[in-house]
């Protein structure tokens, strides 16, 4: 046989293999399944956050010191952001460890995702196996990533069903680990981040609608993904790749909500801070170098996860909310939380002077 024939006859056979194997891959075996298992997910990353367990008395501890601060500090935060309507009251917070705050968000995602999980069922197959493995993962990873890094949270119950019971959290092995790294009065730390996270518990729950307002948008949302997962052929890959313009419309206008809402919590931290905490421009400083001084791999997952882009919309969101403050006045800037249509729009996150215009002397 001829060397050209052998090659033909070799390669011939290593494409119907692959072809083979191909076929095998997807060939499905009964049932359906789901691309995305958050049993699974919650197994492997509380895997990586073994004897990171902090004894239920030192939480229980942490969460009374954070609540004789909050107490404290609420009369100068409602002096500066406006009172509460009557019979309504901040939620107490709570501390938290890594794997507590693992197993907060797994279910705060098992709850916002279970409305697309029809949807993404699929034929099981290895492939699909192999396909969720390997998802279930990545997410994983990036859970238990964030849980050494993020310092406090307010959960307003998005989708949640009645009664709705908010809550507010520290991650206290992360406060204590960013108290000693960067040198910082615990105390005013705990204090700092405090003011932050009432900021967004007195948003919620001052102004009802925009809990209602922001369950709609991520209803629609999901909506949105769930007609594209159902649909066929170019429709579905134009969908699920580059998006549509309804759901780009969608997203800009949810970003530009949250951005407003993590702005304003920015700058209410702050102002209030500056009056009350000894050490608030140190607070301040090491805050903005946490922000920017990331090792190569924390820049790595900020970059593929589309966090920066993120971070970077909450300062602009910091800056509309500065902006509006400084020219206008809080009372003017209080105006956002007087209904959805006095929300920023998009195009005004970068252009307070236009939002004024339209929500303010319009009016």
């Amino acid at each position: 046989m001829t060397r050209g024939f052998r090659r033909g006859l070799a390669l011939g056979a290593a494409y119907g293999l692959m072809a083979a194997l191909f076929a095998e891959a997807v060939r499905p075996r009964g049932g359906n399944t789901v691309l995305l298992d958050w049993d699974d997910v919650a197994r492997l990353a509380m895997g990586r956050l073994r004897n990171q367990r902090v004894e239920p008395e030192r939480l229980r501890e942490a969460a009374w010191t954070y609540n004789r601060f909050a107490a404290r500090m609420r009369a100068p935060l409602l002096e500066t952001v406006g009172p509460l309507p009557e019979g309504v009251s901040l939620p107490q917070f709570e501390a938290l460890d890594r794997p507590g705050w693992l197993e907060l968000n797994v279910g705060i995602l098992r709850r916002v995702m279970e409305p697309l999980a029809a949807a993404t069922q699929v034929p099981e197959s290895w492939l699909a196996m192999a396909g969720r493995a390997g998802l279930s993962r990545y997410v994983s990873l990036m859970l238990e990533f964030f849980s050494r890094r993020v310092l406090g949270q307010f959960d307003p119950q998005l989708l949640g069903k009645e009664p709705i019971r908010a809550a507010l959290y520290l991650v206290e092995p992360n406060v204590a680990a960013w108290q000693r790294e960067a040198g910082l009065n615990g105390a005013d730390l705990r204090r700092w981040l405090i003011l932050h996270e009432m900021t967004h518990a007195w948003q919620f729950a001052g102004h009802r609608w925009l809990r209602d307002h922001m369950d709609r948008q991520v209803e629609e949302l999901i909506g949105l993904a769930s007609r594209s997962a159902s649909a066929r052929g170019l429709d579905r890959l134009r969908a699920l790749t580059v998006g549509v313009p309804s759901q780009w419309d969608l997203v800009r206008r949810l970003q530009a909500t949250m951005s407003v809402i993590e702005g304003h919590g920015n700058l209410v931290m702050n102002l209030v801070g500056r009056r009350l905490l000894r050490s608030f421009d140190r607070l301040e400083a090491a805050y903005r170098k946490r922000s920017v001084e990331r090792g190569m791999l924390e820049q790595l997952v900020w970059r593929v996860t589309g966090l920066e882009m993120k971070l970077e919309q909450y300062r602009a969101g910091e800056r509309f909310a500065r902006e509006v403050h400084d020219r206008y006045g809080m009372d003017a800037l209080n105006r956002v939380w007087d209904g959805p249509g006095s929300l920023p729009r998009p195009e005004e996150i970068d252009d307070s002077a236009s939002w004024y215009r339209r929500v303010v002397r319009a009016r």
